[in-house]
């Protein structure tokens, strides 16, 4: 190592904080300390050098030995590693990972010892928590009453049972350990190999689920909902499957139940005979006919289907458009209800009950109207006739009194409110005990008296507003009012009309009253039921298009602005996923409460599903009024939310879209705000975007490679090109590049499609290609140059990627040490242990590993350590600078004195000219990469020596 490296190394030794190095002199004294050293332990250089190692340990251990056990293990192989409790200045403990070398001169003579010591104790309780977890976990399965949960091993026999299991098939954990699975299917499924074709489903798959009859151990059946799931572990490998079976059958019979409800609702329809039940379209053209609708208007289903329902009015009522304006009023309020004279085939009239409601899809769409008609001729005779004869028998002699006597049973026993007033002096004549009940009022007291001088100003101005509705023209007029009443507010349903004397004069009103509150209270809950999202009780996406739309309608009228911001949270299914839904829906709740309370009352802010919420923010004045509104509810969103004991932390991302002067629909609003979320999520979460129109025509070139992408993997339209890897004696390698040649657009290069491949999920099939294809090709060439092949971050983070690996190399037939993966530092940050696991598993398959780019994202000396690299790949960008860069220079100076010390190859990447590579040879490095030495090329064409 020249004095600039050495320089070089000590100075990256002293500047590691997160491990102490230090060197101790044979017998253990300390012989220097970096900053690592003074963070973990809290001495400084002048307090510990001189001073021996033995301080580290506690008490019983020095009494022990421990400390002269370690070097004496380190001189006699070499090194001594372990873990246990150090101790700091201050007295605190802490658990570490050392590791003591010795240090040898070339005539073997014991110079010291080289010890590295790590701050562990974080690491310590997370394993101590793991540990804790699962045994809660196993507490929890073994508990589980409801669920049989076990699993099974490779070849599908028990290997433990719960509570639930127990229960639900009846056999005890000592009866079923150790037996194959296919015992809880029949035998004609056990002969037809059911069992190992389900397990061969999970195994291929993943997973597999399905229902069907299970049997138990008292030979009973039962229907199951089954779910069998491939466990592998952290290499991949397939270690046995995880079991979960409940017992379905109430659910299952309560299903058929529903359907059978269903079959006999529509047999019931279609069999009515006293209802024309049928559906108009949005036109109000007829669409079906029941058997109810033919005997009461006359028509066959061939003969009135498609025709318009108006055929069933008279011709002033048509002349009148009374048809399209009774569907006028089903549209604009959801139902239209009313009585009155309709007529058959055949020209004859009968006076009908009407109801038209409003169907609507779950977007909120109009899709058309239900329409019941009921003949109520004979109903309504008799309600005249009733009359009449109260009339006839008051004004016979006493030998009619035992029939008025009876009238008056019967109209005291009619469920609705009945009164009766005089045309000409609005008296009462008669109240029936309903009408005492619901206006409080006694029968005696208000004979004879008008209702204004008997009941409330409120009420009396009601009845008599009717009153005189029904003498100014014929037919049934209602109303619908809410009223005090002598039970508290109710809403009052009131049918009046006149009935005529013997003289065939007016003489009577009849005003027939109907509590209706509990029905509209219910019609009212059921409305927002359909408009409401159940677990937030925010407006669903069937309100917020009518919101947003009604909002849009203003915009153009008056000639401002709206903003639109769809709202995603980051890192939920991270929380619902390791906490349950329960938790999740609970962090939901606190969530929209926060966003409610960060918006204006006038504000719309709906729950889309899931994680997406979506704000109509009407009246903005301006693109930065919008972005202020987002930036709040992102902060409202920061601080932790605790939900039973758990401190939860999301973030929140948004996308904003105004209202512009070309199309603004609810859809392009929407859609535009989506893009905008989309590029918020991209650029790095917990953060907000504006919609531009650049965003648009990058999601429509997305879309389009995307497709083209999918074509051009099924169409072998990828192509993998070969750049050779050279030492100072020839080519020992390439490396795979992949090329899309695209039938349109010619040759695409990867930065143009494989982020997309990334963001859709098309990666891992690219990834699996490349994999393959460069085996198959390195295997024909018949020789021992390697091959190399770059891996997504997303790739790597795949469970099944060994696997992959393992069956490139398998099918190929290739030698691992011939295929060297390249992993960029970003694989490193998340999920450290299990990215070792699975480095140490391809090291274990004998792949060569490389660090590629290296020096450009978060590089950290650990990586170095804690990671099996074979080879360490030098950024091209500091290649490209080092001729007028000193600090690219020394970088690259560093690099390579480093990796002589750890005994790792460097590849110089992006070398371009003769210069750069005297250069680089001078500098130490070995292998070379770029231009100047070839370019890619197919693997038929790929440059074989060098010139």
């Amino acid at each position: 190592m020249n004095n600039n490296s050495d320089v070089m190394y000590r100075l990256l030794v002293q500047s590691v904080v997160d491990y102490a190095i230090y060197m101790l002199k044979p017998d253990g004294t300390v012989a220097n300390w970096n900053a690592g050293a003074q963070r973990a332990k809290g001495y400084t250089p002048d307090e510990i050098v001189g001073k021996n190692f033995a301080l580290f340990y506690s008490e019983e251990d020095r009494k022990n030995g421990a400390p002269q056990r370690g070097l004496a293990t380190a001189t006699a192989t070499g090194r001594f590693e372990t873990e246990g409790w150090r101790y700091r200045k201050d007295g605190s403990a802490f658990w570490a990972h050392v590791v003591i070398d010795a240090i040898r001169d070339e005539f073997g003579e014991l110079l010291g010892f080289a010890k590295i010591t790590r701050d562990c104790t974080e690491q310590q309780e997370q394993q101590r928590k793991q540990r804790e977890q699962e045994q809660r976990f196993r507490m929890l399965v073994e508990g589980v009453s409801d669920y049989a949960i076990y699993m099974l091993d490779l070849d599908g026999n028990v290997e433990n049972w719960n509570v639930g299991a127990q229960r639900a098939k009846g056999y005890v954990a000592e009866e079923i350990v150790g037996q194959h699975f296919s015992r809880f299917y029949s035998a004609q499924d056990r002969l037809n190999h059911i069992p190992e074709k389900n397990l061969t489903t999970a195994f291929k798959t993943g997973r597999f689920e399905d229902e069907g009859y299970r049997y138990r151990k008292d030979g009973s059946a039962f229907w199951a909902h089954v779910i069998i799931d491939a466990i592998r572990d952290d290499a991949g490998k397939l270690i046995g499957y995880a079991k979960i079976t409940r017992d379905c059958t109430e659910q299952q019979a309560l299903l058929r139940k529903q359907h059978e409800q269903e079959k006999n609702f529509r047999l019931l329809v279609e069999g009515v005979r006293d209802y024309a039940i049928y559906m108009l379209d949005v036109q109000g053209r007829v669409v079906n006919w029941n058997n109810g609708a033919q005997r009461a208007k006359g028509y066959l289903a061939d003969e009135i289907v498609g025709q318009h329902f108006s055929v069933f009015y008279g011709s002033a009522e048509r002349n009148a458009n009374a048809p399209e304006a009774n569907l006028g009023i089903a549209l604009k309020t959801g139902r239209f209800e009313d009585e009155g004279w309709r007529y058959r085939k055949d020209g004859s009239a009968f006076w009908a009950h009407v109801v038209i409601e409003a169907i609507r899809d779950e977007s909120g769409k109009m899709v058309g109207f239900a329409k019941i008609t009921r003949d109520i001729t004979e109903r309504r005779e008799n309600e005249q006739q009733l009359l009449r004869a109260r009339d006839l028998a008051q004004s016979q002699s006493a030998k009619m009194s035992e029939l008025s006597g009876f009238l008056d049973t019967i109209i005291s026993n009619i469920p609705s409110c009945v009164i009766v007033e005089d045309a000409i002096s609005r008296e009462i004549l008669m109240v029936n005990d309903k009408a005492e009940q619901l206006f409080g009022v006694n029968k005696a007291l208000i004979m004879h008296k008008r209702p204004h001088e008997c009941m409330s100003a409120e009420l009396g101005d009601y009845f008599n507003s009717l009153a005189d509705v029904a003498l100014r023209s014929e037919g049934i007029h209602s109303r619908e009012q809410l009223l005090l009443t002598a039970g508290g507010e109710r809403i009052l349903h009131t049918r009046a009309t006149t009935i005529s004397g013997k003289d065939m004069r007016q003489n009577y009103v009849m005003l027939i009253v109907e509590d209706v509150t509990d029905q509209r209270e219910a019609d009212a809950r059921i409305r927002h039921m359909a408009h409401h999202d159940n677990l937030t009780s925010l407006p669903n996406r069937v309100l917020f298009r009518q919101k947003l739309s009604e909002a849009l309608r203003v915009d153009n009228q008056n000639n401002q602005v709206s903003a639109t911001l769809c709202l995603d949270l980051d890192n939920f299914k991270n929380v619902n996923d390791a906490l349950g839904h329960q938790i999740g829906d609970d962090l939901l709740r606190v969530v929209a409460k926060r966003l409610r309370s960060a918006l204006r009352d006038h504000d719309t802010l709906a729950r889309i599903g899931g994680d997406e919420f979506a704000i109509v923010l009407p009246n903005v004045r301006s693109a930065d009024e919008a972005a202020v509104v987002a930036q709040r509810l992102i902060e409202g969103i920061r601080p932790p939310i605790n939900v039973e004991g758990h401190n939860l932390s999301v973030g929140l991302s948004v996308g904003i879209a105004l209202t512009s002067q070309t199309t603004n629909t609810p859809e392009h609003m929407l859609r535009c705000a989506d893009m905008a979320l989309y590029e918020a999520k991209r650029n790095g979460r917990n953060r907000f975007e504006h919609f531009t129109i650049e965003m648009d025509d990058q999601a429509r070139s997305r879309r389009v490679i995307e497709n083209d992408l999918r074509d051009a993997i099924s169409g072998r339209q990828l192509k993998l090109y070969y750049q050779p890897i050279t030492d100072e004696k020839g080519i020992i390698g390439y490396e795979a590049l992949m090329r899309w040649h695209h039938p349109i657009k010619g040759l695409i290069m990867p930065n143009d499609f494989i982020p997309i491949a990334e963001e859709t999920g098309l990666i891992h099939m690219l990834g699996a290609y490349a994999l393959y294809e460069a085996c198959r090709e390195a295997q024909s060439w018949n020789t021992e140059q390697s091959v190399s092949v770059n891996l997504s971050p997303l790739q790597f983070k795949n469970s099944s990627l060994v696997s992959v690996v393992e069956g490139a190399l398998r099918e190929s037939g290739l030698a691992p040490h011939r295929l060297e993966v390249e992993i960029t530092e970003s694989v490193l940050l998340d999920d450290t242990l299990g990215n070792i696991r699975t480095l140490q598993s391809l090291k274990t398959l004998g792949v060569q590993i490389a660090l590629d780019d290296f020096g450009t994202g978060y590089s950290s000396l650990s990586y170095l350590r804690s990671f099996p690299f074979d080879k360490i790949k030098i950024d091209k960008s500091f290649i490209n600078d080092m001729g007028d860069s000193r600090e690219a220079l020394a970088i690259i100076r560093a690099i390579t004195g480093m990796s002589r010390s750890l005994d790792i190859q460097i590849t110089a990447e992006g070398v371009e000219s003769g210069e750069q590579y005297a250069k680089l040879r001078e500098e130490g490095c070995t292998l070379f990469q770029g231009y100047f030495f070839g370019r890619p090329q197919p693997s038929e064409l790929r440059l074989k020596e060098l010139e």
